[in-house]
């Protein structure tokens, strides 16, 4: 039993060392790291106690080391521990995968949710029709946006959607292809926001087809070029910023290192301990893939996720967020 339960713990430990060795730097390795999160905090819990039953210590240090070296792959927040619950102060803040702008949905539901998050800014994405693996088709919906939103100013690109009770500070800027950032006035001073989608890693497909590697292939380097073009923009900014959207990235995929040191994950203001965002409409949610950042003086109050009512498979992002000027 031990031996096994040592062969077990190898086995393990060297799949670990080659993804953290590859991941986020070979792009067949996107595929292997679509493994849900937690299975990096699971697997090694589990060997550890089988470990202690059977007496296999040195399984169980093999284990414990995994766990370590792995830890932050596998999306657990333990500062949700030990934080209060704090008042919300601050700017109130929506980022949301909109999947498809309500393809085939009721718009009247659909923008009474909206309406229902009461926020001072929204950063939708997909603002777009289309299906899964297939062609897309730009949408207008700008006459009933803004007649939703009366009090809003509208900034549209990219397939991105920025609605805001501050005014802007300029033209919407496209970021790379999939991206939008919006300069807003707020207060004495100007915050830019980002609006974040970075495309998926794969097409459900047969993985045994040629045509799979190469759609696989394609799909990392358009997200190697959206992540350039993001970091590029942040480096170059000088103003508090707030980086938030669908990044098509979980804790376990190495992509997400390419963000600058110099922003904040929101997630420290968050409550929940296994903080998930994807599939909305699933039971199990094991994927964080829609992410915030803050930058530049920036700071975010409070962070959840809350229900789409079953109309995305996102979860919305809900923050409030202060900056140097209010």
């Amino acid at each position: 039993m031990t031996d096994v339960l040592l062969s077990c713990a190898l086995v393990w430990a060297v799949f670990l060392a080659l993804h953290l060795a590859l991941n986020g730097r070979w792009w067949p390795w996107l595929a292997v790291s679509l493994l849900p999160p937690l299975a990096f905090a699971a697997v090694p819990l589990a060997l550890l106690a089988a470990a202690a039953v059977s007496g296999g210590w040195t399984a169980g240090a093999v284990a414990a080391g995994s766990l370590l070296a792995g830890w932050t792959q596998n999306g657990v927040n333990l500062r949700a521990l030990g934080r209060r619950s704090e008042a919300g102060a601050g700017l109130r803040m929506v980022s949301w995968n909109t999947q498809h702008w309500n393809q085939g949905g009721d718009p009247e539901r659909f923008y009474a949710f909206l309406r229902s998050l009461s926020a001072d800014v929204y950063v939708l994405q997909e603002y777009l029709n289309g299906f899964e693996g297939g062609e897309v088709w730009d949408i207008d919906d700008e006459e009933r946006i803004r007649a939703a939103f009366p009090g809003h100013h509208l900034a549209v690109g990219n397939n991105s959607v920025t609605l805001s009770r501050f005014p802007p500070a300029g033209e919407p800027v496209p970021v790379g292809a999939c991206s939008l950032r919006v300069d807003l006035r707020v207060g004495e001073g100007i915050l830019s926001t980002y609006n974040v989608h970075i495309p998926v890693q794969l097409t459900v497909m047969n993985p045994l087809r040629p045509a799979f590697l190469r759609d696989m292939r394609r799909r990392a380097a358009a997200r190697d070029r959206e992540y350039a073009a993001l970091v590029a923009d942040l480096r170059g900014n000088p103003h508090p910023v707030l980086v938030t959207g669908d990044f098509n990235t979980s804790a376990a995929i190495g992509d997400i290192r390419r963000m600058p040191r110099s922003l904040r994950d929101a997630i420290g203001a968050c409550r929940s301990v296994l903080p998930a965002s994807w599939n909305a409409r699933a039971r199990l949610r094991l994927w964080r893939i829609d992410w915030a950042f803050t930058g530049g003086g920036a700071r975010v109050g409070s962070y959840r996720f809350r229900a789409a009512e079953d109309l995305s498979d996102h979860l919305v992002q809900e923050l409030t967020v202060t900056t140097p000027h209010r």
